[in-house]
C-alpha cells in the first residue's frame, strides 16, 4: 500500500493506494495515526482522496473511527473524495456518512473543512477539479 500526503494551508489530504485490508492495515494505522497528532499540520481537519482505493476491510474504517474521534476532541474534521463503488459500497453498510463527511471530489471536501486549505490547493493545482 502506498500513502501519500500533501498539506494545504490547515487541512492534509492523504492519498492512499491499493487495498486497505488487513495486510496493508498496520501501515495504515501508523500513517494515520501521525497525521492525527496536532502537530501534523491539520488544524482544520484531513480529507482522504480515495480515487486510488480498491478495497476497504473493516481495519480500514476503525482506522478512520479512531482518526474521527482524534480529530473531533480538538475541533477537526474528517472527510473522504472520490470513493470507489466498492468502497462506497462498504461505507453505505456501514453508515459511515455518520462518522465521516463523503464529497464527490477533494476540492467539495477542502471547501467544507477551509476556505484556506481550497485556496491553497487551487493555487497548487491551477484551480483545474481534483
Amino acid at each position: 500500500m502506498d500513502i501519500a500526503n500533501r498539506t494545504y494551508a490547515d487541512v492534509v489530504v492523504v492519498e492512499p493506494a491499493g487495498r486497505i485490508d488487513y495486510a496493508a492495515g498496520v501501515d495504515f494505522e501508523r500513517a494515520v495515526a501521525q497525521l492525527t497528532d496536532p502537530s501534523a499540520g491539520a488544524r482544520a481537519g484531513l480529507v482522504f482522496d480515495m480515487r486510488r482505493v480498491e478495497y476497504m476491510s473493516s481495519l480500514g474504517l476503525r482506522v478512520l473511527i479512531i482518526a474521527a474521534k482524534a480529530l473531533r476532541s480538538r475541533g477537526a474534521r474528517i472527510a473522504v473524495a472520490h470513493l470507489q463503488p466498492v468502497v462506497a459500497e462498504i461505507f453505505a453498510i456501514a453508515r459511515f456518512d455518520n462518522i465521516v463527511e463523503i464529497h464527490p471530489t477533494v476540492s467539495d471536501a477542502l471547501a467544507a473543512l477551509s476556505s484556506e486549505a481550497l485556496a491553497a490547493h487551487r493555487a497548487a493545482t491551477g484551480g483545474g477539479p481534483s
